[in-house]
């Protein structure tokens, strides 16, 4: 039996705030996929907190592929010009807490970014992480029954 699917639309995504945040959490992924890449080469990297390479882990292997098709629309808009674009998702129900996992991990990833210790990319910018909240957090509130909130009506709640 197949696990029944959740409609999640996301309203009047940003496109050039959506690609500033994909460039930046490419930028973090590249980062620790060559932190990984060196895990076990390199006495040196085993310095880093376990916490770390936990996160890196968890980054690099479960989320990666999330959205595809998705991520090729807005591609799509970005390359038109479009200034917004509207993105419906059809996921199971286990998406919910993958995306509010994933929002922890992100969280968390900019914390060592702030630190300065062991990544070398920035932290995520506020508006960015404001976007992202908005973004992973219409995932579980719409798979919980809430209606979606626009990204213009959750900016201007300034949540």
């Amino acid at each position: 039996m197949t696990e029944p699917l959740h409609d999640v639309q996301l309203l009047r995504i940003p496109v050039l705030l959506h690609a500033q945040a994909g460039e930046h959490s490419a930028e973090l992924l590249r980062e620790m996929y060559l932190i990984a890449e060196q895990l076990g080469e390199h006495d040196g990297v085993r310095a880093l907190p376990k916490r770390l390479i936990d996160l890196i882990d968890e980054l690099t292997g479960r989320y990666v592929g999330f959205t595809r098709e998705q991520d090729r629309l807005l591609d799509e808009a970005r390359v038109s010009g479009a200034a917004e674009i509207d993105v419906h998702y059809r996921v199971p129900a286990d998406v919910a807490d993958a995306a509010v996992h994933l929002g922890e991990l992100l969280d968390e990833a900019d914390e060592y970014c702030r630190q300065g210790q062991h990544l070398l990319t920035l932290a995520t910018p506020p508006e960015l992480v404001h976007y992202r909240h908005w973004f992973l957090g219409e995932f579980s509130r719409q798979i919980g029954g809430a209606a979606p909130t626009p990204w213009p009506a959750y900016r201007a709640q300034g949540r």
